[in-house]
């Protein structure tokens, strides 16, 4: 589904507040493959997400994806905070994802983490559990190679983390790149693993 992809990052640094998190990162991750985040709370996992997302920029070095395609347009991030719009309805926040990424809505979208009983209901009244599920679909609808993902299980339960572990082996299957920060085995076996200190 994904035309070979290589992520290359070459001696990332950086700063938070004035305080430098990490240097010196490098890795590469190739089409198809699942690199694991760990270390300590603060020790720059959510940074390096984010970095990689286009979100903040290193201080030095940089990141780059073969073929001089820009990352940020190539990936998708899900981080701690859900995304979710409270006043509309599980269908009309799909709806609305779908619209924004220009893709077609499927349904098995829905049914991918279980939220067909949903459909109809706000958003503001769904548990934590259920908005990280919500969260989790604009994977599926966004369709791209690259998933960024900060602690992706928190709030799931032992269904739902399946649910997740399907959808990551199936995109890694198709050519994608996952790159996932977690406290937990993701269930997954990682190809790389990057300890950050």
């Amino acid at each position: 589904m994904f035309q070979a992809l290589r992520l290359k990052a070459e001696n990332l640094a950086c700063e938070r507040g004035g305080r430098l998190v990490f240097s010196n990162v490098n890795f590469t991750v190739n089409a198809g493959e699942l690199l694991e985040l760990r270390g300590a709370n603060g020790s720059g996992k959510s940074s390096l997400l984010r970095l990689l997302a286009g979100l903040n920029d290193p201080v030095v070095g940089g990141v780059k994806l073969e073929n001089g395609l820009f990352l940020p347009e190539h990936s998708h991030y899900v981080g701690h905070a859900e995304a979710n719009k409270p006043a509309l309805t599980v269908q009309q926040n799909l709806n609305f994802w779908a619209n924004f990424f220009g893709t077609e809505l499927k349904d098995t979208v829905l049914k991918a983490f279980n939220l067909e009983t949903l459909a109809q209901d706000q958003t503001l009244l769904l548990s934590a559990g259920q908005k990280r599920r919500l969260s989790l679909t604009r994977l599926l609808i966004a369709q791209r190679p690259v998933w960024l993902l900060d602690e992706p299980t928190v709030g799931l339960d032992a269904a739902s983390i399946a649910n997740l572990q399907t959808e990551i082996k199936k995109h890694l299957s198709a050519g994608g790149m996952v790159i996932a920060a977690t406290h937990v085995e993701l269930g997954v076996a990682p190809h790389h693993q990057l300890q950050l200190q």
